[in-house]
């Protein structure tokens, strides 16, 4: 009888051993590399969070400060001899005699000139401000007894805070036995305590770490900005439109293109020397003032805002376009009346980023001299002032522990204003963006 069985077909390239050893090893290779990806986004996260930590743990202190709560004479005789009450006298007074007396008078025990000094060495020169700070406000205070909290230094601060050692040698420490035994014993009266530090809101730099405020930064920093986004802003949307509308296509527009590209990526000490060489030295622009920063500034932000303007007018239909041209409008009218408003929300998120990114910036401030300490809040864009990254730069650089505390609490602060000018991008874009 004849065989009529089928022969079996030959095992083909995609179905037999050799094809599923293969698509094994391809499976195991994908997922080796969903675990590089998940181990590299661990270590990223672990990253961050360490900074963070590191920052905070540092920094969360700052907002509270070392008081003593003293009884304190406010002795006529020392604060306005002559009686007449005047503001300008009060200033001249000797207040810093007033808080050595209300602390010698809490240790009266303490005698010779070494003790007193070390002594007189627990409260800050602040103290001498806030006695001035009362009377200004009160002249009635004048020949009264009052409790009032005075600031500490900030080696009793720091001591406090337990950011410096007690169970060291004296040798290595910058309060001795006797100025611990002194605040203990002020500790157990309960005359110690850390309260809300106001004074780094409203203050600005100073050579004491207690005393110094991110104020001066922050204003110094809004008038750059504003002065940044007043000349960076009206340029960059106009080039973008000019580029996407207007200009023809050809080597010399292609040639523009290029230049914007590169000058995005261009680093920023470049701009730092450009404004020190053009607009300090060749047009005498007041150094380190607001005015200079935010045109060296805009120069850098300039490339970001018209890429993402010229993104962003992209983005709108072209039927936007043709539908306004189609009822008779010019093109003009086309861009400003219907193109323009419907690219503004990408437009404004980029001019944010922008600002965001201009408002960490240290490097062309410090070429052009807003690194000059500066003691008073900046009253407009041609005072002398300074910015936060370089306020923060300044205090890293001082060896005391507490512009340690300080510097972390600035860097604080300057993450809260990034965190709020992208969440202000984010809200922008989601409020006003037009799907099609």
């Amino acid at each position: 009888m004849t065989d009529m069985s089928v022969p079996a077909a030959p095992a083909s390239r995609h179905t037999g051993p050799e094809a599923r050893l293969r698509l094994e090893k391809r499976y195991a290779s994908e997922r080796r590399f969903e675990r590089y990806g998940m181990a590299a986004l661990s270590f990223a996260i672990a990253a961050l969070f360490l900074l963070l930590w590191t920052i905070l743990s540092n920094g969360a202190t700052a907002f509270f400060q070392t008081h003593i709560r003293l009884e304190v004479h406010f002795d006529p005789a020392t604060i306005d001899p002559d009686g007449k009450r005047d503001p300008a006298a009060f200033r001249q007074a000797n207040w810093a005699a007033v808080a050595r007396a209300a602390l010698q008078e809490k240790f009266p025990e303490v005698r010779g000139r070494l003790p007193l000094r070390q002594l007189d060495a627990l409260l800050s020169d602040g103290a001498q401000i806030e006695l001035l700070r009362m009377v200004s406000a009160d002249p009635g205070l004048l020949g009264q007894r009052r409790e009032v909290w005075l600031l500490t230094s900030s080696d009793v601060d720091m001591i406090q805070k337990g950011h410096s050692a007690r169970d060291v040698p004296e040798a290595s420490r910058r309060v001795n036995d006797a100025q611990l035994s002194w605040l203990d014993r002020l500790a157990a009266e309960g005359r110690l305590e850390k309260r809300f530090n106001t004074r780094f809101f409203t203050a600005a730099d100073s050579r004491q770490p207690e005393l110094v405020g991110v104020w001066g930064g922050v204003v110094g920093s809004f008038l750059t900005l504003g002065m940044t986004l007043l000349l960076a802003f009206p340029m960059g949307v106009a080039a973008a439109i000019y580029l996407e509308e207007y200009a023809p296509k050809n080597r010399f527009t292609d040639l523009i293109e290029v230049n914007i590209n590169n000058l995005a990526a261009v680093p920023s000490i470049v701009y730092g020397l450009l404004g020190l060489a053009v607009f300090l030295q060749f047009f005498g622009m007041p150094r380190s003032a607001p005015i200079v920063g935010g045109v060296v500034l805009a120069l850098m932000s300039l490339p970001i805002i018209i890429i993402a303007s010229r993104a962003a007018l992209r983005s709108v239909p072209p039927s936007i376009r043709e539908a306004a041209l189609g009822i008779g409008a010019s093109k003009m009218q086309a861009i400003f009346h219907h193109i323009l408003p419907l690219a503004m929300p990408g437009i404004m998120t980029g001019t944010i980023i922008a600002l965001a990114h201009a408002l960490g910036e240290t490097a062309p401030l410090l070429m052009i001299g807003m690194v000059a300490f500066v003691v008073d809040i900046p009253a407009g864009p041609l005072s002398p002032s300074t910015v936060l990254p370089v306020q923060i730069f300044m205090w890293a650089d001082n060896p005391e522990r507490g512009f340690v505390e300080k510097t972390s609490a600035a860097i604080m602060t300057l993450l809260v204003f990034l965190l709020l000018m992208n969440a202000a991008a984010i809200w922008l874009r989601k409020k006003f963006e037009r799907r099609w």
